[in-house]
């Protein structure tokens, strides 16, 4: 079990799963804001060190959450998401993080009808505090979460239900708000070249929005300091 004495001092630690899945625009929203930074390599580490930095993001990676006897720090992931939780401290993650919190939190992980390339998503039961109706966000992943006991639902699609979700103080997302123009065309360049030059058509036109909706999501998350820390 990962036990850890919660520093007062704001400082985002950042689990990283594999090289070419990094935090993108987020680590530089944080960064810009002057934010310490601690980055975990866990495809190096291959466990979780103890840590005490105030707030957690959790990125995402090809593994699924129920891969835990090959990628034991998944095990590791999951108890530090419940004690940040149980703490009322901030958690935010995107894709297969998201997909943590919701194991985490005892719910199910399965998988879907793949989504790669982007979609749009909508209002789940309760609405985002900054987020519109309706808007496009990239998606790359086969796998979707169900809702833990007492958690609520952000954002909803057409094709796969959940979207993202609010665990008590975790925010998960599915979909890929921290790509960049870069990760979008590595992520996508071994689809055929037609499918391809459509998405990073799409990628150009729906970037700066992304982008727009990323910044909101990270500033709540570095600004709110209640304690519980609460999302909406």
């Amino acid at each position: 079990m990962v036990r850890e004495r919660l520093s007062d001092i704001m400082e985002v630690a950042l689990l990283q799963h594999i090289a070419n899945e990094p935090g993108g625009i987020i680590e530089e929203i944080i960064s810009s804001g002057g934010v310490p930074l601690r980055r975990v390599e866990l495809y190096e580490t291959n466990e979780l060190p103890p840590l005490d930095s105030s707030h957690l993001l959790v990125l995402g990676g090809p593994m699924s959450v129920n891969d835990e006897d090959e990628y034991p720090y998944l095990r590791q992931e999951k108890t530090l998401i419940r004690e940040r939780v149980k703490r009322g401290r901030p958690v935010f993650g995107i894709c297969l993080g998201a997909q943590l919190i919701a194991s985490a939190g005892g719910a199910a992980v399965t998988p879907c009808e793949p989504e790669l390339g982007w979609s749009e998503v909508q209002t789940g039961d309760t609405a985002f505090p900054g987020l519109p109706p309706r808007f496009r966000v990239f998606q790359m992943h086969g796998e979707t979460f169900c809702l833990p006991a007492g958690a609520t639902l952000i954002c909803r699609g057409e094709r796969v239900t959940h979207q993202a979700l609010v665990w008590g103080s975790a925010l998960g997302v599915q979909f890929h708000l921290e790509l960049t123009e870069d990760m979008a065309s590595e992520w996508t360049a071994g689809i055929r070249a037609g499918e391809h030059s459509v998405i990073m058509d799409e990628t150009r036109r729906y970037l700066p929005e992304s982008h727009r909706l990323c910044m909101t999501i990270v500033s709540k998350f570095l600004s709110e300091t209640g304690d519980p820390y609460l999302w909406v």
